[in-house]
């Protein structure tokens, strides 16, 4: 994979990430290696998907499937939000059709202890490994993109124990125990950073912060306790790694976007409940966003889907900076032949002519 100056004349993906527009609208998929590939199921085989994500040589594969069935313009490493904490040895496992599950939830300050700081060289070599495997077998128009979980959205399954619909131990820490609140988004914080850090110095060039589950919080709770933290990983990332675009996304944040942007990243991601016109008419003409078809039209067909497809693209009215995906991660249900024929229709019907 090209990591030189012209990259992003190589790559529609990073292009677009600069608000310039090459080739066509890029397309990535989240949640696009995984459950709904017939491929994927072939070679994951049983247990833990931390356990697989442990395998650099499986985790690499896995990473390589969707780009070569799809033809998608950006390569999304194979892992998850809780590799971080359960690599220092909190006690988190990811459990098949439940999430994130932690028998001994984060209740009390003597919790921090489960939770040292990352040392992604000792704890993250597999992922390392993963990482630079990606960085040579890749095309040189595909960039690998690194993540994490935000620190809120990681805090939230640490606390609950398991995914929630009312984060009532989440916001009951929050407002009880801010002190403990803040200690344990700045290790997680550490960890995030640590975590993207390991993942672009070992070769992917761009990132998204899944904070997924900020939509919970009203924006006055956000703003006091969530952002400060989010600000603090894209300042420190973007010191670190001043050339490679980072991206901020959550499902129901539409009430957040502002103060989400605010939090520093190049690209907003964007779910399909907020138009693309909007989100550039609240924050500016020049936004470069990610998104935004609603995952169930895929669920719906290949003509719902080509319609939604349709609508996304003139939604963004020919703007360079858009990266075309989904409002939300892909679904095991679905039929890959449909995100075939998005990927197909989204570049045939954005492609621009070279000088």
């Amino acid at each position: 994979m090209s990591t030189s100056p012209n990259a992003t004349t190589e790559s529609p993906f990073l292009a677009a990430a600069a608000g310039r527009h090459y080739l066509h609208t890029p397309v990535w998929f989240m949640r696009q290696a995984g459950r709904s590939l017939p491929e994927y199921k072939a070679i994951r085989g049983d247990g833990s998907i931390l356990e697989a994500i442990k395998q650099p040589h499986l985790a690499a594969e896995i990473t390589l499937q969707p780009v070569q069935r799809y033809g998608v313009d950006a390569a999304v490493l194979f892992s998850d939000i809780v590799v971080p904490p359960h690599a220092v040895g909190f006690g988190i496992d990811v459990a098949p059709g439940t999430g994130p599950v932690a028998e001994n939830p984060f209740r009390s300050p003597q919790d921090l202890l489960r939770l040292r700081p990352l040392e992604p060289h000792s704890d993250l070599a597999y992922v390392i490994e993963t990482v630079k495997i990606l960085a040579r077998e890749l095309p040189a128009s595909v960039p690998l993109l690194a993540f994490a979980g935000a620190p809120f959205t990681v805090a939230s399954y640490l606390i609950e124990g398991r995914p929630s619909r009312t984060y009532q131990n989440t916001k009951r820490m929050i407002h009880l125990e801010p002190a403990l609140w803040h200690e344990l988004m700045e290790r997680l914080t550490q960890h995030a950073v640590a975590f993207i850090d390991a993942q672009l110095s070992a070769g992917a060039q761009a990132f998204q912060l899944f904070d997924s589950w900020a939509g919970a919080l009203s924006n006055s709770d956000y703003r006091e306790f969530v952002l400060p933290h989010s600000k603090n990983v894209f300042q420190q990332l973007r010191e670190l790694h001043p050339t490679k675009p980072g991206i901020h996304f959550g499902i129901g944040c539409d009430h957040l976007l502002e103060s989400m942007y605010e939090a520093g990243p190049q690209i907003m991601g964007l779910d399909w409940r907020t138009s693309i016109s909007a989100a550039r008419a609240r924050m500016g003409s020049s936004l470069i966003v990610q998104g935004n078809l609603d995952p169930a039209l895929i669920l719906a067909g290949a003509q719902p889907a080509l319609a939604g497809a349709e609508r996304v693209i003139k939604d963004n009215a020919g703007h360079p900076g858009h990266i075309f995906n989904l409002g939300h991660g892909v679904d095991p249900a679905t039929d890959p032949t449909i995100l075939e024929d998005v990927v197909a229709f989204v570049h045939e019907s954005t492609r621009v002519e070279q000088s």
